[in-house]
């Protein structure tokens, strides 16, 4: 999962691309970057960590010009090394320097790579931000010899045929001396927002950055949409004509987005991530109601919202259980397996005075691994002192790995396929376990059963079944795809 932004005709294009950026910091920690154009030839700049550590002021004014894209990254494919930090860029193509920004997963993009070694293609990442990047560069390298000139009308169709035979999930921003171009697969998994701040466009990940920075919303890019925003004329929209063997799937956001990884203050898939997951929580508490509750506790800070639809629709107490440290650096590095055991505490302390003695509904959004929900059970229980403990989880089962941007683990670290609900509760050490149904999860985001991806609960992968089918193979075998 990563977040990308961009903005278009501001001389404070890498300042506001930088702010953009932080918005997004939730989605991506291991690396950021930005890559500015002048209209002459374009700068970039990626460093490791977090957008404040590597984006300094002496960097942003170094990275000069008035159209910008930038890029955090939480890699789902190719390793957390620096070169694989984005935007990425391919120099001396058919329109000079191209960049580009990635958010999404392209399942199968080790074969694709090969293809493209085949022909002569040299690849300098382990991203399959570049597979997409090479298969633009070559369409623009075949149909721009000669001197040909670049127009919004030639680079959309180079841009739809190069990506009309690729299965996946990609976002994209790229961004060259005379265009910034916003990009969606045409199965819509991951989102991408078009704003508007005065005389500038403006593209995020999620909404919640055009707030940071003034703009506002107009509208999400369309599933498979290309939209070029020129330096110069007017904005021009084509679109992706899928050719591959899923092509007559329609979209498939990703559900996920609304229960756990996008902000509860942004806006996506045209609806609201607060006042859904606000809503899950109420359907949880119709389907997984405990008799004789004293307080509803939320896992901060994920769960808070859907806490508070439990908590309503039950009429019980929303109270604040487990007091979050945000002081907490990204990784915590201890000698001794007697230290690292206070990992959770350093993260979360209960509060003794409110749960001692109470019966506890504890919320959370989804459960993957289990281990982190067994170390707060243990805390609310031993540190907290609480009577009885009943875990409701605002998602249904995460069961299947996600090849589609989010990274999910392989189906043998995930908890749900493995064991049973019963084994769960036992694990986790709880009085009670109980999960909301897909049913429940969908009618709460306002979409029917094919208007999701669904797929980390359900198994069902839509899009790229080949590649998803070998992948699930290798992990049986042992084997890293």
């Amino acid at each position: 999962m990563c977040g990308i932004f961009g903005v278009t005709h501001s001389a404070e294009a890498s300042y506001l691309t930088y702010l953009g950026l932080h918005a997004l910091q939730h989605r991506g920690e291991e690396a950021a970057g930005i890559t500015s154009s002048n209209g002459k030839h374009c700068i970039r700049v990626v460093r490791a960590g977090l957008v404040d550590e590597g984006m300094t002021p002496d960097v942003l004014k170094g990275l000069a010009g008035d159209f910008a894209i930038g890029h955090t990254r939480y890699s789902t494919s190719g390793g957390s090394l620096e070169r694989n930090a984005q935007p990425l860029m391919a120099h001396n193509t058919a329109m000079g320097e191209l960049a580009i920004a990635h958010n999404g997963n392209i399942p199968g993009y080790r074969k694709l790579r090969e293809a493209f070694q085949k022909k002569g293609a040299l690849f300098y990442t382990d991203s399959d931000t570049e597979v997409l990047l090479v298969a633009i560069v070559q369409e623009l390298q075949h149909r721009l010899h000669n001197g040909v000139k670049s127009t919004p009308e030639l680079l959309g169709e180079c841009i739809s045929r190069a990506l009309a035979p690729i299965e996946g999930a990609y976002s994209l921003l790229m961004l060259t001396r005379d265009f910034l171009v916003a990009v969606r697969d045409p199965w819509g998994f991951r989102p991408l927002a078009l704003g508007r701040l005065k005389d500038s466009d403006a593209l995020a990940s999620e909404t919640n950055a055009f707030d940071l920075i003034g703009a506002k919303f107009e509208r999400d890019i369309k599933p498979g949409e290309i939209l070029i925003l020129p330096r110069r004329g007017n904005p021009r929209s084509f679109f992706i004509t899928a050719k591959n063997a899923s092509a007559k799937v329609g979209p498939q956001p990703c559900i996920f987005e609304l229960v756990y990884f996008a902000r509860p203050d942004s806006s996506l898939f045209g609806r609201d991530a607060y006042w859904a997951r606000r809503e899950m929580g109420r359907q949880l508490a119709q389907e997984a109601p405990v008799k004789d509750a004293d307080c509803v506790v939320p896992v901060p800070d994920s769960a808070t919202v859907q806490a508070l639809g439990y908590a309503e629709r039950l009429k019980l107490p929303l109270e604040v259980g487990l007091v979050r440290s945000h002081y907490i650096g990204r990784t915590f590095i201890a000698p001794h397996q007697t230290i690292r055991d206070f990992s959770a505490r350093l993260k979360l302390n209960p509060v003794r005075g409110l749960l001692r003695g109470k019966k506890v509904v504890l919320i959370d959004d989804s459960i993957v691994r289990g281990t982190t929900s067994r170390k707060i059970v243990r805390l609310i229980r031993e540190v907290g002192g609480a009577k009885e403990i009943h875990m409701r989880i605002a998602s249904p089962p995460v069961k299947w790995p996600c090849f589609y941007g989010i990274d999910m683990p392989t189906k043998k670290e995930l908890i749900a396929s493995q064991r049973s609900v019963e084994e769960i509760q036992k694990f986790l050490g709880v009085d009670s376990l109980k999960y909301l149904s897909l049913k429940g999860l969908l009618q709460a985001s306002g979409g029917s059963d094919g208007s999701f991806c669904h797929a980390c609960f359900s198994g069902q992968y839509k899009i790229a079944q080949k590649a998803v089918r070998e992948s699930l193979n290798c992990e049986a075998l042992g084997t890293r795809h």
